[in-house]
């Protein structure tokens, strides 16, 4: 292929250093029955119209269900300014900015993203920024090692996202970091066995979620001086949005605070791109990963940014690296920066006023159905809600069934095959809901 510059013996050569025979060996992690056993059905010539029609009429199979699910990827609406904004050239071609000279616009809104994310964590820095939340909570546990110096073990809540909680021990596999995972108590975490963890004096750090996968809001007080005065660094993930009614992480006394920025904006895409936050206190920002920012003057004494506080090694030297967060997540940024800037505080409270109101609603009238009970009853939550299914047809048919009939009903609780946790925000409307109930009695 004219593509690709690798002779048969260059691929040959790399095949063996690795350890395997054939490309084909490369995707022998994935199962046969998801493999393409067959060409994709395009003709070998055709016009570009027509192959915008042949591939406009596969991706018309697809099913969008209505989402009442939420588990780290939330259903928020997005302003039509976005996308404008962002498709443009001057944006959409742009590079790492490591050349401040031709780059002040790049830099200006990495700029501005990170104050707004500092202003909406409560501390002091903010990076721009992580592939996702997943990613961004392990390189958060990769810090709190790098900041102990001697310390290999990290404290993680099991009320984290099981997705988050497998990329945090893929990290630390590869690190040598020992990650013990904290129970949980009626949905929260259990705050008597972080405690027995931290006497051991090992610990570097404790993670913990808000509001965590259950949709319950977590009562953190007096957490971060626990955590403190057994030397380590507490982390907090946070569903950012939420982060404009609840008490901030820097509140909260956090050292760290991590996630996923998906729900400032960003569509559901089907699962991505979305980015990753992390924003700490300045005592850490030698350890972050990612780009830094800075405001500065130059020559003339007029304002403008650079890349500060960290060596280009940070991101090019792989031996020196805190890790490869690089140009990919420029866009998403820029995504992020815009949408706080038009939604402003009262337009972010607003959002989770309206998200807020749709949930209770909706958990109210599916326990008043007789067919769900409260999983942790007399818990806090902001739109995210998790209920116990007591209907014959269980769990998996239930959604099955809704499913056929265009709705995505919540997703099933990790450990707990039986619950149900759903979500709503701003987009679900009355209608959407009333035929929602309607389904889930028939």
């Amino acid at each position: 292929m004219k593509y690709i510059p690798h002779t048969t013996e260059d691929i040959r050569q790399m095949l063996a250093v690795i350890g395997v025979d054939k490309v084909e060996d490369l995707y022998a992690e994935v199962p046969e029955e998801l493999k393409l056993k067959q060409p994709l059905g395009i003709p070998s010539a055709q016009s570009e119209i027509e192959v915008r029609r042949i591939v406009g009429e596969m991706a018309a199979q697809n099913k969008v269900l209505v989402p009442f699910a939420g588990a780290g990827s939330y259903d928020h609406y997005t302003p039509s300014l976005i996308p404008y904004i962002t498709s443009r050239s001057e944006f959409s071609t742009s590079y790492t900015p490591y050349q401040a000279e031709i780059s002040q616009g790049t830099l200006a809104y990495i700029f501005e993203y990170q104050t707004m994310m500092a202003r909406l964590t409560g501390m002091d820095i903010s990076n721009a920024s992580m592939y996702d939340g997943a990613t961004a909570t392990a390189e958060a546990m990769l810090m709190m090692v790098a900041a102990s110096k001697r310390r290999k073990k990290v404290l993680v809540s099991s009320t984290l996202l099981p997705e988050v909680r497998q990329v945090v021990q893929t990290y630390a596999h590869y690190h040598g970091v020992e990650v013990h995972v904290i129970g949980h108590q009626d949905g929260v975490t259990d705050r008597a066995e972080i405690t027995a963890a931290l006497s051991g004096g090992d610990v570097a750090g404790v993670i913990v979620a808000q509001p965590n996968r259950f949709g319950i809001v977590e009562d953190l007080t007096g957490l971060a001086d626990e955590v403190h005065a057994a030397g380590a660094l507490l982390a907090v993930n946070a569903v950012a949005s939420t982060l404009a009614v609840l008490r901030s992480p820097g509140e909260w006394g956090a050292d760290i605070a991590c996630g996923d920025a998906q729900s400032l904006g960003l569509p559901l895409n089907f699962g991505g791109p979305y980015i990753g936050y992390m924003c700490v206190k300045k005592a850490l920002v030698r350890k972050m990963p990612g780009r830094l920012v800075g405001e500065t003057t130059d020559a003339d004494g007029r304002r403008c940014f650079v890349l500060t506080m960290q060596a280009r090694e940070q991101h090019i030297r792989r031996e020196k690296a805190t890790s490869n967060i690089c140009t990919a997540q420029g866009i998403m940024c820029l995504w992020v920066a815009i949408y706080l800037s038009l939604m402003g505080p009262e337009g972010l409270k607003e959002v989770n006023d309206q998200s807020y109101a749709a949930a209770h609603s909706l958990h109210d009238a599916l326990v008043n159905t007789g067919l769900f009970a409260e999983a942790f009853p007399g818990k806090p939550f902001v739109n995210e809600f998790t209920l116990r299914f007591l209907g014959e047809e269980g769990v998996p048919a239930l959604r099955q069934r809704m499913a056929k009939a265009g709705f995505l009903a919540g997703v099933v609780t990790e450990g707990e095959p039986d619950c149900i946790t759903f979500a709503a925000t701003e987009r679900r409307t009355p209608d959407e809901v009333q035929r929602f109930l309607r389904l889930i009695q028939q």
